[in-house]
């Protein structure tokens, strides 16, 4: 899928493609830094090559019109500017919904329909952020066609914003900032270090020199809000209400280094809080020692590290499962990997690994091969960073 392709589409479904323009903006893979967003913690995502499209054209009426390339027999999804609550049988259209309501919430002068075409050339559900992504490329689009004056970084950054606005409240994900911002920030060729407690920021260069990172998706798909990911949300801030009742002078988890958390931890007393504060802790310290590695070409570290927060999620936290702890250990049995670890939310979706470039092919094979045994069906691999 390109720019011509999802004007094509366009075309094709509303009969003519005259004053329809082209947004795209890209998925996003977290290379180390999981559950720490919402704990106030660090993140090291990085965009990816491959995300969504949308083609899109004002309306004279107040009428939405929406069509999935990815969910065509859902066929065209329609629903007027002043009826813009969530509705179950809308689906994925809630996403794009949700931010035009968000925007018009906002003050932002979305004052008439539109038509509206997506395609994503991503897995949906596989924890590469396509919701965020959708979000994103209806917000630029927003920006665009109603010009709204928000291209540069600080709109970039007040778009990320709302956008995440429209997944914890339109939606229903009680989820962090990353997302939106591993979306928005994206560059080539490097990883955003982003402290999600301040939104301070710097680009990290990602030199992997003779290695690739390749994701493998589980092909198990997740719905967050089904999930138990807000229920890990609320156990962390069980948590931090213990700690903060006990004394300690902190606003997230993640204000205490590795060692202070140890010195507190009793005072969290739920034995299942208590693991998942370790995770959010522990895991912001391999953040900060990730970038250290990649800062200063320790790439063995940095693979190491991966291995450290597979571990991490998969007892502390819970949030691998069976398929995703299979394609992690795969991976731990070849040589040509320097490490491997879930990326996204968990329950299902995608991991990462770092393999050496020049023995990918064997490796995927060797992964693909036995989590098709094992598991019972296949798993997908991307080699796009």
């Amino acid at each position: 899928m390109d720019s011509c392709g999802i004007l094509a589409l366009f075309e094709k479904v509303y009969g003519r493609s005259e004053g329809a323009e082209a947004f795209f903006a890209p998925g996003r893979v977290n290379l180390i830094g999981e559950h720490t967003d919402y704990n106030g913690g660090h993140v090291l995502p990085c965009a990816l090559t491959f995300g969504t499209y949308i083609a899109a054209r004002r309306r004279t009426d107040g009428w939405v019109r929406c069509f999935s390339g990815n969910y065509p027999e859902t066929g065209v999804v329609r629903f007027e500017l002043e009826e813009m609550a969530n509705d179950p049988r809308h689906g994925w259209a809630n996403y794009p919904k949700g931010v035009v309501r968000v925007f018009r919430d906002n003050g932002f002068p979305v004052d008439s329909g539109l038509d509206m075409v997506v395609r994503g050339d991503m897995p949906s559900g596989a924890g590469l952020s396509s919701s965020a992504s959708i979000e994103m490329a209806t917000a630029v689009m927003l920006s665009s066609l109603f010009s709204l004056g928000l291209e540069d970084e600080e709109g970039r950054v007040r778009m990320a914003l709302l956008c995440k606005d429209v997944e914890n409240g339109f939606i229903g994900v009680n989820s962090g900032i990353m997302d939106q911002f591993a979306v928005a920030l994206g560059r080539a060729g490097t990883a955003l270090f982003l402290d999600c407690a301040t939104l301070e920021r710097r680009y990290v260069p990602v030199d992997l020199g003779e290695y690739d990172i390749v994701v493998m998706n589980t092909n198990k798909s997740r719905m967050l809000v089904e999930s138990k990911y807000n229920e890990r949300r609320s156990e962390c801030e069980q948590a931090l209400a213990d700690l903060r009742r006990a004394g300690a002078p902190i606003s997230s988890l993640c204000d205490l280094s590795a060692g202070e958390f140890f010195g507190w931890e009793d005072a969290v007393a739920d034995p299942v809080c208590r693991r998942r504060a370790r995770h959010a802790v522990l895991e912001n310290g391999r953040v900060l020692a990730a970038v250290d590695a990649l800062t200063s070409g320790r790439i063995d570290d940095f693979g190491r590290l991966l291995n450290e927060s597979h571990l991490s999620l998969q007892f502390d936290y819970e949030t691998t499962g069976r398929e995703l702890d299979c394609l992690a250990e795969l991976s731990w049995q070849r040589e040509e990997c320097l490490g491997a670890r879930m990326t996204g939310a968990g329950f299902g979706g995608a991991a990462l690994a770092v393999v050496r470039r020049d023995g990918a092919a064997e490796f995927i094979r060797f992964v693909g091969e036995r989590y098709g045994r094992y598991i019972g069906y296949d798993c997908a691999f991307y080699r796009s960073v």
